[in-house]
């Protein structure tokens, strides 16, 4: 087991993860705190950032997933989305209160 600290949104987080993962992780981390800098807002409140940064991840795997597979194959996940994001803000509701 190995250790690596990822900056996102100006703070630190240690994770573990297994030992020749660390790059993979640190790269994941960077790609975080890109979508939480394109978020922006620091009035929203790190864990609000953090969602929002989340949701476009998700939509991006998503438009990805969509892509590659052939349309009649793909499963209509927008509802799935939507049923997260609703579980997600009230996730940051409840953290922020």
């Amino acid at each position: 087991m190995s250790n690596v600290t990822l900056q996102i949104g100006g703070r630190s987080y240690t994770v573990a993860c297994a030992a020749g993962e660390e790059a993979h992780v640190a790269s994941l981390g960077r790609l975080i705190d890109e979508k939480v800098a394109q978020v922006g807002g620091a009035s929203l409140g790190e864990v609000r950032q953090l969602l929002f940064a989340a949701l476009l991840l998700a939509d991006e795997l998503h438009e990805t997933r969509g892509k590659t597979a052939p349309s009649s194959a793909q499963p209509d996940n927008a509802d799935q989305l939507e049923a997260l994001a609703a579980r997600l803000e009230a996730a940051a509701q409840a953290l922020e209160a």
